[in-house]
């Protein structure tokens, strides 16, 4: 997968730093059960699960922020008209 527009390549997302960054996405996200995990041989970006499912990755920003990336397929877009 490439890099989100923004992402600092080799940015460290360390154990505080996904902590922190659960936090903030826990409350903005309203989604009390948001994980941010480390990935398996990956220090440059985690993924995120919510309710134990895999919905994306966050990585550092170039602007000292993060990037969310996350795709939404068309399965799960299926009777949500």
């Amino acid at each position: 997968m490439p890099s989100a527009p923004g992402a600092k390549k080799n940015a460290p997302v360390d154990g505080p730093e996904r902590a922190r960054l659960q936090a903030a996405l826990r409350t903005t996200l309203h989604a009390a059960d948001l994980d941010v995990r480390e990935r398996p041989r990956k220090t440059d970006s985690a993924e995120v699960y919510v309710h134990g499912e895999f919905v994306g990755t966050v990585s550092a920003d170039e602007d000292e922020g993060a990037v969310l990336t996350m795709s939404i397929l068309d399965i799960d877009l299926e009777g949500e008209e």
